[in-house]
C-alpha cells in the first residue's frame, strides 16, 4: 500500500530537521510493529504476510459458506443500488449508491495505479490472474462485514449513525468477556484512528503533491519550492474541510459525482490505450493466464505469482480490514444485508475492474520500462515507482497522457482522504465519545496533518500506519466468524421475502404511505 513519498524538505533546513527527528524515533518502532503484524510464512525460498492469508481465507470460507453470494447476488445487488426496495423514510443518512461512492473512494486510489505496476513488475502479467480472483473472493468478505455494520448499527436522536465494526465487534467479543471485547474493538478503532490520520490522510495528500508537481515541472516548476507546499497543503485542506464539515451527507453527495466521474476518466484513459493497440489484446490477455501458472514465474513460480496477485488486490480493495463497513453503516434501510448486497459491487470494481484495466494497458502498451522494472527486480535491486510504469504506458497512445494521470492520481487521492476523514472520526467518537468540541478537535487535527503531508514526509510514520490498518483485518474476521449465523439468517430471510415478493410489496406500500403524507 505505501509508496515511495515525495520529500519537498530538503530546500528548508529546519523542516528537515523536524522530519528526521520523527522519522528517527518512529524508526525503531515501525521495524518492531511491521515485523509482528506482517509475520511471514515461509514456503521454499518464498515468503508472504501471514496477514495477507488470514484476508484471503475469510474470502474463501465466506465464498463457500454463503453459496458463492458473489455471483448469485448481483442482481439483487443492482436492484437494490437502484432503489427498487428503498424508501425515503428508511432510517440511515445516505442512499444506497451514495454508500456505496463513499466506501468505494477510500479503496479507489493509489493501489490501483501505482499497486498494478509494482505487480506487474514483481509477478508479472500473470499477477493480474490471481488479483481478479482475490477480487472475486473479497466480494463475499465485504458482504459479510458491511451486513453486519448496518445490522447493529446506532441511530442517534439526530438522525446521525454510528456503525461499523465500533458496533458489531463488542457483540462478537461478548462472548470472551466484556474486557476483552472493550480492548480487542479499541485497538481496531486505535489502528483505524492511526491509518486515517497518517495513512489516509497524510499519504494521500503527499503523493497528490507529488504527481501535481511532477506535471508542472517537477523541482525547476512553479510548484519546485517548499512554501509553494504548504501553500498547496493549505488549498487542498481547504477542499476537504469544505466537504468533512458536512459530514457523512455531504461526503455521500460529493463521492456520488466524484467517483463515478474519476472512475470515467480513468477507465476511458485505460480503454484507449487498449484500442490503439488492440491487436495486441488477445497475446496479453494469453500472457495473462500463461503467466499465472507458469512454473518459471518472475517471483518465484506458481505459488509466487499468485501470493503478489492476493497481495495487491489485498491492499487495494481492503477487504476483510472492517473500513469500508464504517461506510456503507450509514446508508438508508430496514434490511441490514441489503447493504451487504450492495457491497459486492465494491471489490468488483476496485479490484476486477479497475486494477484489470490497468494491467492490461500496462501489458499491452509494452513501454520499455515494463521490461527494466522487471529486470530490476529479478537484479534484486528492489521495487520500480508503479506509478511510471503506468505513466509510460499511457505515454505511448500520446505524450501528454501523464497529465490524465496525474488528474486521475489528485481524484483519487482526495476523495481517498474525505472518506477516510469519515473513518477517523467515527473511531474518534468511539475512543472520545461524540460532541461537537470533540468533533471539531479531530477534524482541526486531521486537516492539519494535510498539510503536512505536503511538506513533510514522515516516513516512517507513514510505514507504522500502513501496518496499523492491517491490525483492523485481525481483529475485524475474527469478530465476523462469530457473527457468521446471524448474517446467513438475514441473507436467506432478505432472498426469501425477494421470491416471494414481499420486498417489492413494501416498497410500493411504503411509496404510497410517502405520497399520501405529502
Amino acid at each position: 500500500m505505501a509508496l515511495p513519498m515525495a520529500s519537498v524538505t530538503d530546500d528548508v533546513g529546519w523542516l528537515a530537521a523536524i522530519d528526521n527527528g520523527i522519522n528517527a524515533v518512529f524508526e525503531p518502532v515501525t521495524e518492531v510493529f511491521t515485523t509482528i503484524v506482517f509475520f511471514p510464512i515461509t514456503i521454499g525460498d518464498l515468503s508472504f504476510p501471514f496477514v495477507v492469508a488470514w484476508l484471503i481465507a475469510a474470502g474463501v470460507i465466506f465464498t463457500i459458506y454463503f453459496g458463492f453470494i458473489q455471483f448469485r447476488g448481483l442482481k439483487v445487488a443492482y436492484e437494490v443500488v437502484r432503489g427498487h426496495y428503498s424508501s425515503k423514510d428508511d432510517p440511515g443518512e445516505v442512499p444506497h449508491f451514495q454508500a456505496l461512492t463513499s466506501a468505494l473512494s477510500g479503496t479507489v486510489g493509489l493501489g490501483n495505479i501505482a499497486g498494478v505496476g509494482a505487480a506487474m513488475a514483481l509477478g508479472g502479467p500473470g499477477a493480474t490472474f490471481w488479483m481478479i480472483l482475490a477480487g472475486l473472493l473479497g466480494m463475499a468478505t465485504k458482504f459479510a462485514e458491511c451486513t453486519l455494520g448496518v445490522k447493529y448499527r446506532e441511530v442517534h436522536e439526530d438522525g446521525s449513525i454510528s456503525g461499523g465494526p465500533f458496533k458489531y465487534l463488542p457483540i462478537a467479543f461478548s462472548k470472551f468477556g466484556s474486557i476483552p471485547a472493550k480492548i480487542l474493538t479499541g485497538i481496531f478503532a486505535v489502528a483505524i484512528l492511526i491509518f486515517g490520520v497518517a495513512g489516509g490522510n497524510m499519504f494521500q495528500a503527499n503523493q497528490t503533491f507529488a504527481q501535481v508537481q511532477n506535471v508542472t515541472g517537477g523541482a525547476d516548476g512553479f510548484l519546485g519550492s517548499a512554501g509553494a507546499a504548504l501553500i498547496f497543503g493549505l488549498v487542498l485542506a481547504g477542499l476537504v474541510a469544505v466537504v468533512i464539515l458536512g459530514g457523512i451527507k455531504s461526503i455521500g453527495a460529493t463521492t456520488s459525482r466524484l467517483v463515478p466521474a474519476m472512475g470515467i476518466v480513468y477507465v476511458v484513459s485505460c480503454l484507449l490505450v487498449i484500442l490503439v493497440n488492440l491487436g495486441q489484446v488477445p497475446a496479453a490477455i494469453g500472457s495473462i493466464f500463461a503467466g499465472a501458472f507458469n512454473p518459471q514465474g518472475i517471483a518465484g513460480g506458481i505459488l509466487g505469482v499468485m501470493i503478489v496477485g492476493f497481495t495487491r488486490a489485498a491492499f487495494s480493495n481492503e477487504a476483510g480490514l472492517g473500513s469500508a463497513a464504517i461506510a456503507h453503516s450509514a446508508v438508508k434501510t430496514r434490511r441490514p444485508v441489503s447493504e451487504g448486497f450492495v457491497a459486492l459491487f465494491e471489490p468488483l470494481v476496485d479490484t476486477v475492474l479497475i486494477c484489470t484495466m490497468t494491467a492490461l494497458a500496462i501489458i499491452i502498451a509494452g513501454a520499455p520500462s515494463l521490461q527494466a522494472g522487471i529486470d530490476q527486480v529479478q537484479a534484486g535491486e528492489g521495487t520500480p515507482d508503479g506509478v511510471i510504469l503506468t505513466s509510460d504506458a499511457f505515454a505511448t497512445v500520446f505524450p501528454w497522457f501523464p497529465v490524465v494521470l496525474a488528474i486521475a492520481v489528485a481524484l483519487f487521492a482526495y476523495s481517498t482522504l474525505i472518506t477516510w476523514s469519515y473513518y477517523g472520526l467515527k473511531s474518534w467518537e468511539y475512543l472520545f465519545g461524540r460532541g461537537k468540541t470533540s468533533e471539531i478537535i479531530y477534524k482541526v487535527i486531521f486537516l492539519f496533518f494535510t498539510v503536512a503531508g505536503c511538506v513533510l514526509t514522515f516516513s516512517q510514520v507513514i510505514s507504522f500506519a500502513d501496518a496499523a490498518l492491517f491490525v483492523c483485518g485481525f481483529v475485524n474476521l475474527l469478530g465476523v466468524y462469530l457473527l457468521l449465523p446471524v448474517i446467513k439468517r438475514e441473507m436467506k430471510e432478505y432472498l426469501a421475502d425477494r421470491k416471494s415478493g414481499k420486498l417489492a410489496i413494501l416498497g410500493i406500500e411504503e411509496d404510497e404511505v410517502r405520497t399520501e403524507k405529502g
